[in-house]
């Protein structure tokens, strides 16, 4: 069985030759035609996987008090940017303001929502779950597009969806990991003639076995680069959570999800989610390059922990049926524990600032 999008890549990989994967991932999800975001919702029971905004409203609240936060650290500046970068079906950007509202009259009144949103039809879905805040909310196809002035930033499950390079250690040394055909004309990885600068690689690279994959990000760079430079012109503090490492390593994390369960990288492009895991200590290293405070990076768990997801799920389940108090304790040990199935260790959450601040749960780094 084949996708219209594997036909395309298939035919231009008998025009042009074997295709990089990062020009792969890219196809698989923004092809304009047939990529995974500009055709389907993927959110949700009904789509492919559920992120954490969907588990519960605890979620997106804890986000709301710690912008709360960040701003009053901050010195309470009015007005106030409040971005959401690849906002998924509006729900976490839903709770966090219910909770602005409720804790920071002053914040919410002076604030302008901007959602950065390149799909037109998550667009649509996000314009109906805020309809109550629709005269507070500006969108934008690009990051760029957002006017200056303190700027508050939240991206949940965005690096994880822009596209990587790999490279494959090989006798002559690490070279591109390619996509390309195999003798019964099915997409196949191959190795291609690009070498990588050895100073990008971690220092064990000499030791690793022919096969090891190395995984560069220079478009997550980019944005991440983007970020800093905003917040160092304007004021503010970022925070980013995704699935992934805090220590630079070597592995082959790029994997595609179909309908809740994992799909080989090759088998349906276009229908299938396609992600790879998020290297924080290379977006610190951006944010450390750029001049900005790095607070931070925590997992998820002892994130959420630290802004008080355990009382806030307590006072939720308060004067519930039994069913509802069981399900709120579910959803809550699902963001923030650990194990298979659980968001606690695997998803990071780093925070960036200019100029510096403390900001809990992050401890101030030391001298």
């Amino acid at each position: 069985m084949t996708t219209p999008l594997a036909d395309k890549i298939k035919n231009l990989i008998r025009a042009n030759g074997p295709i990089s994967v990062t020009d792969y991932f890219a196809l698989c999800l923004a092809d304009p035609d047939h990529g995974y975001y500009r055709t389907r919702d993927p959110f949700g029971r009904n789509g492919d996987f559920v992120t954490a905004p969907e588990i519960s409203q605890l979620f997106g609240e804890m986000l709301g008090i710690f912008m709360v936060h960040a701003w009053q650290q901050h010195g309470s500046p009015t007005p106030a940017n409040l971005v959401e970068v690849g906002p998924g079906r509006g729900t976490m950007m839903q709770d966090m303001l219910r909770v602005i509202r409720r804790l920071a009259p002053g914040l919410y009144e002076n604030l302008d929502v901007h959602m950065v949103e390149t799909s037109d039809r998550l667009r649509g879905v996000q314009r109906v779950t805020l309809e109550a805040y629709s005269s507070k909310i500006t969108w934008h196809a690009a990051f760029e597009d957002v006017p200056g002035g303190f700027t508050l930033i939240a991206a949940n499950e965005l690096f994880d969806a822009i596209p990587i390079r790999q490279f494959i250690k090989t006798p002559t040394g690490f070279r591109e990991r390619m996509v390309g055909l195999d003798a019964n004309d099915r997409l196949t990885f191959g190795v291609g003639i690009a070498t990588i600068d050895p100073a990008l690689l971690p220092s064990s690279h000499a030791k690793e076995r022919d096969g090891t994959i190395f995984e560069i990000a220079p478009a997550r760079q980019a944005v991440m680069s983007a970020l800093c430079d905003r917040l160092k012109r304007h004021g503010g503090t970022a925070l980013i959570i995704d699935y992934g490492h805090m220590v630079t390593g070597f592995g082959d994390t790029l994997q595609a999800v179909l309908r809740h369960d994992y799909d080989p990288p090759l088998a349906h492009p276009g229908e299938a989610d396609l992600t790879s895991h998020v290297d924080f200590e290379d977006l610190a290293r951006i944010a450390r390059g750029s001049g900005i405070q790095i607070n931070g990076c925590l997992h998820q768990g002892d994130f959420l922990y630290g802004l008080g997801l355990a009382e806030r799920a307590a006072a939720l389940a308060s004067g519930k049926s039994e069913p509802e108090q069981r399900a709120i304790a579910v959803s809550a040990d699902r963001l923030a524990g650990a194990g298979e199935g659980k968001m606690g260790e695997l998803f990071k959450v780093l925070s960036v600032s200019s100029p510096s601040v403390t900001l809990a749960p992050f401890r101030p780094a030391r001298d």
